[in-house]
């Protein structure tokens, strides 16, 4: 039989977490939110009997915590389970922030608990009770040893793939999927301005790029970034990166420094392909640094 779990937070991600591990085979040993009727509901997806407000009144007979409250109150919520005594000895204890890192648990080692953070590469915007949500996707974990092991084999169980990293680079982590998910769609807002004024609508603009960004993420895919990298910067091609800066700063001057960074950072990567030379590297960032 695997072990108990509390979930400490029952919103989107704490109960879609409640229910996915129920499925697994994990019982709920409890679930806590500041709002009642948020646990109640989690409850009642689960068929989990005990609930309540009280954080420590659920967490004692659990073999593992998860605390899935709003990040900026993770460490509080866990301070004040330990200072109850409501941490079993040797339990688990797990977040999911995608931002902090385990350390910000050290409180339940007071009670002899092992502390680590498990953080699914997943949107979850909704509480999910089909399509599991965890199946196929990468789940980041970090900690002590104890909670490391037991976050991967949850990770399996849920049907996602676990890798382990580094607690001090937590943040840089968290930064990286901001950069691939978030920024990602400030990129091709960028694209679809620029296209815009070329005359194709808004509302077509991902349909006529559509084929153009699936190509190139399976480039990257199977040959990887530097060998993935096509275009004017890649052939040292000055002469249309210069003509992109006029037409820009005639009918799209707001756009400009963006374009300039991600041109410049881009003559990195063209050189680390082995497409252009250093000369002509440097002649492009002559033109792309804001003068």
């Amino acid at each position: 039989m695997k072990p108990g779990v509390a979930i400490v937070g029952c919103g989107k991600v704490g109960t879609t977490l409640a229910i996915w591990l129920s499925k697994a085979g994990y019982p709920i040993a409890g679930l806590a939110s500041k709002s009642l009727p948020s646990a109640q509901k989690a409850a009642e997806l689960t068929k989990t009997v005990h609930y309540g407000q009280i954080n420590w009144e659920i967490t004692p007979q659990a073999d593992i915590v998860f605390i899935t409250t709003p990040d900026g109150i993770i460490s509080d919520a866990c301070s004040s389970i330990s200072q109850h005594r409501g941490f079993k000895e040797k339990s688990v204890v797990l977040h999911c922030s995608g931002a902090h890192p385990s350390t910000i648990l050290s409180s339940a080692k007071d009670c002899g608990a092992s502390i680590g953070s498990m953080h699914p590469l997943q949107s979850i915007a909704a509480i999910k009770t089909e399509n599991n949500p965890f199946q196929d996707i990468v789940v980041s974990v970090e900690g002590e040893d104890a909670a490391v092991k037991t976050a991967r084999d949850i990770a399996t169980a849920l049907g996602a793939t676990s890798y382990t990293i580094k607690t001090d680079a937590k943040m840089l982590y968290h930064a990286s999927a901001v950069v691939a998910s978030n920024y990602l769609v400030t990129l091709l807002d960028l694209a679809f301005k620029l296209i815009g004024k070329a005359g194709i609508e808004k509302k077509d603009a991902y349909t006529v790029l559509k084929p153009l960004i699936k190509g190139t993420l399976g480039n990257i895919e199977n040959v990887g970034i530097p060998a993935a990298l096509t275009g004017p910067i890649s052939r040292g091609d000055l002469k249309t990166v210069e003509q992109h800066l006029d037409e820009m700063q005639s009918k799209s001057p707001e756009l400009l420094f963006l374009y300039r960074a991600l041109g410049l950072w881009t003559i990195d990567i063209a050189k680390a392909a082995g497409t252009l030379s250093n000369a002509t590297a440097e002649k492009l960032k002559n033109v792309l640094e804001m003068k």
